[in-house]
């Protein structure tokens, strides 16, 4: 077992430009691991950490040496039903951002990857989603506020995904596939100005795999 000083040596940026870290999350090195299991593994011809569910809950690995506030996430990133998962499984995958130090507190944007063809608009009307924990879950914001904190994005289950999160203060927006515009924009994070670690993240019933990490 390597110590916490090794784990962070481990994940010491593979490059530098300016302010942006790069990760490439090819082993376990650095991770901390909050009610998920994971593992390194190759996945569709790249080198990437594969992340599953521990039971029946959410969870996240967070990153060792990527304390964020404002700037940018980006992240490639692949989920889907994992087998023998609930019919409601939807592959459940995403990015944890500013969570506490004891991992109670955090915004979180995911992909619902089997939302984005389904033959249901409501549907895809779902297939991204803004949730703030743990005051603001994702059944919450739908009640109070419908449409306002979820979008639709094309996605296709196991397939990988370009991932990028924009943060300024009490705003932040979701982009996908690389796009200039973004799927979901939000503008009063719940949390307010708060500072934390950033995690990858998945829903009950998933299998999902994340590759190419990069903080600015």
């Amino acid at each position: 077992m390597h110590n916490r000083r090794q784990f962070v040596q481990s994940l010491i940026p593979i490059a530098m430009a300016g302010a942006t870290q790069t990760f490439s999350l090819q082993s376990l090195d650095g991770l901390t691991l909050h009610k998920v299991k994971a593992a390194p593994v190759t996945y569709k011809g790249r080198k990437a950490v594969r992340v599953t569910s521990d039971g029946s809950e959410n969870g996240f690995a967070t990153i060792a040496g990527a304390e964020f506030q404002d700037g940018t996430i980006e992240v490639d990133l692949a989920g889907e039903p994992g087998p023998g998962a609930q019919e409601q499984a939807r592959g459940f995958t995403g990015v944890a951002f500013r969570i506490s130090p004891d991992a109670a507190k955090f915004e979180l944007f995911y992909l619902r990857p089997t939302n984005g063809r389904a033959d249901d608009q409501e549907r895809r009307n779902h297939s991204a989603q803004y949730d703030s924990f743990p005051d603001y879950p994702w059944f919450r914001l739908r009640k109070e506020t419908p449409g306002k904190y979820e979008s639709y994005v094309d996605l296709v289950p196991g397939e990988w995904t370009k991932v990028k999160i924009s943060v300024t203060g009490v705003k932040a927006r979701l982009y996908v596939h690389g796009s200039d515009q973004p799927t979901l924009v939000v503008n009063d994070l719940k949390l307010g100005l708060a500072k934390g670690a950033i995690g990858l993240w998945i829903g009950p019933g998933t299998v999902a795999h994340f590759s190419n990490l990069r903080v600015s």
